[in-house]
């Protein structure tokens, strides 16, 4: 992990290496994220590199996960993510998970008040993913996850080639959501699972960034 850190290091530029300085803990990289507008790719779908959501001051959830990676790393910590796979008709989330006392948490770049970050309490990955299992519901209360991958870890990838890249980071994503997968309904049929409640639907109206296209209408 020393040799990637350096790496890693000598391809920041002096503001992205104060920046990542300065985000000395994954409370502090969750509260950066918290403050960031979404991206709601107005011009077509994205998935920009660390470098690109600090340049563009947005991110949605992947975006959000690498950048928090990347930022883990640069302080020693294994840059990981957690891909959340749900129904073809539901958005897939991914995380960036960390590690504190050896116990697994998760930072998460949502618009919504479910899905958001996990205190470092979790003894393994699968309880951790488990525990996004009853907020993971559509309007209608459907709830929609259905596997999670294992730990994916960046550091398959030299620095130069999604950190500071200036292309969209596609390829990352298609191997992280072809890697291998845990699947969570073995065994239980659809029909046992009860649908989310009329409260709990409501909760989904809630976000924390308004979309311009939205406050149009």
């Amino acid at each position: 992990m020393q040799n990637y850190a350096v790496q890693l290091k000598s391809v920041l530029s002096p503001a992205e290496t104060a920046l990542f300085k300065r985000l000395s803990s994954a409370n502090k990289i969750q509260d950066f994220l918290d403050e960031m507008p979404i991206n709601f790719e107005y011009q077509g779908d994205t998935i920009y590199s660390p470098r690109q959501v600090v340049a563009q001051g947005k991110a949605h959830c992947i975006e959000g996960a690498l950048l928090a990676a990347v930022v883990l790393a640069y302080h020693g910590q294994r840059p990981l993510l957690l891909d959340l796979q749900t129904l073809p008709y539901d958005d897939d989330h991914v995380v960036a998970l960390f590690k504190e006392n050896g116990y697994w948490g998760a930072i998460s770049k949502t618009n919504h008040a479910i899905l958001r970050w996990r205190d470092p309490v979790y003894k393994t990955v699968r309880e951790l993913a488990m525990s996004f299992f009853h907020e993971y519901y559509m309007n209608d209360g459907v709830k929609t996850l259905r596997a999670f991958s294992r730990p994916f870890d960046l550091r398959r990838y030299a620095p130069g080639d999604w950190v500071v890249s200036e292309a969209p980071l596609e390829r990352i994503a298609e191997e992280l959501d072809d890697s291998p997968h845990f699947p969570i309904l073995q065994g239980i049929t659809k029909k046992s699972l009860r649908k989310a409640s009329l409260a709990e639907c409501k909760i989904l109206d809630v976000v924390e960034w308004e979309s311009e296209k939205k406050k149009l209408l």
